[in-house]
């Protein structure tokens, strides 16, 4: 038998002797050595193991040894003996992997790669304060077609881009940087609010102050309205510049007290609303426009940090003939510089050269620079967020991880439902209940805002971008897109073409003809907001009838399950008399020498507890589980 066990010994590179006897034993009684093995052996080295051990899968039998400090000859014995035969370089079991690194001692957390979303928000980490410098406001245009966006921004920067637009109407964004007395300025022209919904659609928040125009003649006009819906939908400061107040049919009164029943009021009407009255055609008022936005830009405290590589937006891009792909783009943060290795979406490259809006070259762009890079292999999509990362081979890695993603996950699988909602809350990705809604009359839209105000809490509440009366509109499905909200049609159609669009970027539609039916699934869609009480529920109860000391892993206690079941991981509470000693948790179970997930009623098992050193007998175990019980709205 000892040649047996000799040759064992020589094999595996470990003391068998040692292993023969099990744990449950409560300690090991080895045959004493002879005098020659005294000699010849020596005192194995003390492993100080971690107690906690974090590894990313697959793990193989070599990193596994490595990691808990033990000879790989020793944990393929050990593995052979659990019945699974690995080499050095097979993969072991993720529970396997667990229960032999508890049997060392150290409990084992397997963490999962990181996802490309994680990825991408490591190379946006928030900068330490002490790097932060201020940077320019990053300025858009909004309001009604036709009345004087371009022209207004034409004014300020003293160029004549007006005439060169069709029917004197934008027709495609314009990106432009301009020194003034009071610092720099970054301005944004958009053909329209859809074209500057759309950039958000794409996870574009470029902006920092929206500057709606209204035209003193005309007023507040429908697109006025919808322009206002789409800044606040953005989150962005609105600043009101009242234009052609040089016109004989201006009326600033009415214009100020249209803009005032879309809660905009001015600062002399006692509200909060910057409002500068201006002429685009004269000039007037235009200076000091450009003071207010930077007074507004310096209450918003702008900072960035131009040490940092850059992250920014593209805000339009095509082909140009001799040149390749040319993209507009804003950097946001950080520095960009001439070969730099860009990521776009799934598309990259490296910069092969820059040129700022008047088309001077440039060698670097700092934090809210606008510039023309070539460089891409192919267009990037408007909107899409731009990285610049170490090297060609990381922006590769993760265009394929982007590339794969999309491929993955649907577009209605990204966006929210009235059914989903309660899972986005859970992931912490929204804290609303964002709604778009359409109505066939003006009172029908009140009704439903009345019925719909009751249901808002301390911790959730119904936000309400936009409201309009009339069929569901595709600027309504491009408003959704971009906020991940829910259209609500209350008895308007919805266009098939319409219908088509929200399928297309995973906007639910929802349809009603009874009121207390939308207030109904609206209130159950804000129950799923809530977050669920967390209720412990009483699965087992043990008692312990001896204490055991293990080397390698600590003191367990040897129990007799009297009621239910324990399981590995289960809150516990350990009673000593009347009083609760220790409330901890389960790190491993025994059943003899195998470890198991589980013990039920009735039978004896070693039970391994967090912090749990002081065993004695007679103590009480009770073991739990957690369970998540839903909430209703207290109105």
């Amino acid at each position: 038998r000892r040649l047996l066990m000799k040759k064992r010994e020589e094999a595996y590179d470990i003391d068998v002797e040692e292993e023969l006897y099990t744990e449950e034993e409560g300690e090991v009684r080895p045959q004493a050595p002879t005098a020659k093995e005294t000699k010849e052996k020596k005192s194995p080295p003390v492993v100080k193991r971690p107690e906690k051990l974090e590894i990313e899968p697959p793990v193989t039998v070599r990193e596994l040894s490595s990691a808990l400090g033990v000879k790989t000859s020793e944990l393929i014995f050990k593995l052979m003996r659990m019945g699974h035969r690995l080499t050095i370089n097979d993969v072991v079991p993720e529970d396997v992997a667990a229960e032999i690194a508890l049997d060392y001692g150290t409990e084992l957390l397997l963490k999962k790669p990181k996802s490309v979303e994680e990825l991408l928000a490591e190379l946006e980490a928030p900068d330490e304060p002490d790097t932060l410098q201020p940077r320019a406001p990053i300025v858009a245009f909004l309001g009604h077609v036709d009345h004087g966006k371009t022209s207004l921004l034409d004014r300020i920067r003293r160029t004549n881009v007006a005439e060169h637009e069709a029917g004197g109407i934008t027709q495609h964004i314009s990106v432009c940087q301009i020194e003034t007395e009071y610092g720099k300025i970054t301005f944004v022209d958009t053909p329209g609010h859809e074209a500057f919904t759309a950039l958000r659609a794409r996870g574009a928040n470029v902006t920092d102050i929206v500057v709606l125009v209204v035209a003193a003649d005309d007023g507040v006009m429908p697109q006025t309205v919808e322009a206002i819906d789409h800044a606040r939908a953005a989150d962005a400061t609105i600043i009101v510049a009242i234009n052609k107040i040089d016109k004989p049919n201006a009326d600033l009164i009415k214009t100020k007290r249209q803009l005032s029943e879309h809660q905009l009021i001015s600062e002399e009407w006692g509200g909060d609303t910057v409002m500068v009255e201006c002429s685009a055609l004269t000039g007037e008022g235009v200076d000091h426009l450009v003071e207010m936005i930077s007074i507004v830009s310096e209450m918003l405290e702008l900072k960035a940090n131009p040490k940092r590589a850059a992250i920014g937006y593209v805000v339009e891009a095509g082909l140009t003939e001799g040149v390749g792909v040319v993209a507009t783009m804003i950097v946001r943060n950080g520095t960009l510089r001439v070969g730099d290795v860009v990521l776009c979406g799934t598309t990259y490259g490296r910069v092969r050269s820059m040129k700022d809006w008047r088309g001077r070259t440039m060698q670097e762009a700092g934090p809210s620079t606008p510039v023309v890079m070539t460089g891409f292999p192919d267009v990037p999509e408007a909107g899409e967020k731009f990285y610049v990362v170490e090297s060609m081979g990381e922006a590769r890695e993760l265009a394929d991880m982007i590339e794969e993603r999309r491929k993955s996950v649907p577009a209605a699988a990204r966006h929210v439902t009235l059914e989903t909602l309660h899972e986005h809350i859970r992931q912490q990705q929204i804290k609303e209940l964002r709604l778009v809604l359409k109505a066939d009359a003006q009172g029908s839209v009140e009704g439903i805002q009345k019925i719909l105000a009751p249901l808002e809490t301390d911790e959730v509440r119904v936000r309400i971008l936009h409201s309009g009366v009339g069929n569901v509109s595709e600027a309504d499905v491009m408003l959704a897109d971009a906020s991940d909200a829910v259209i609500v049609a209350f008895n308007v159609g919805v266009p098939e073409k319409v219908r088509a669009e929200a399928r297309v970027r995973g906007v639910q539609v929802r349809s009603y003809r009874i009121i207390y039916e939308l207030a109904d699934d609206v209130r159950k869609a804000l129950e799923g907001m809530l977050k669920p009480e967390e209720k412990l529920v009483q699965t087992g109860r043990l008692v312990v009838r001896q204490a055991f000391k293990l080397r390698r892993i600590g003191v367990v206690a040897g129990c007799y399950v009297e009621q239910g079941k324990i399981e590995r991981n289960a809150p516990v509470k350990v009673y000593r008399g009347d009083k609760l000693i220790l409330e901890s948790r389960v790190v491993g179970l025994k059943r003899f020498k195998d470890d198991v997930k589980e013990v039920s009623q009735g039978y004896e098992c070693g039970v391994l507890i967090k912090d749990y050193d002081d065993v004695q007998a007679d103590d009480v175990i009770e073991a739990y589980r957690v369970e998540e019980v839903a909430r209703k709205l207290e109105i």
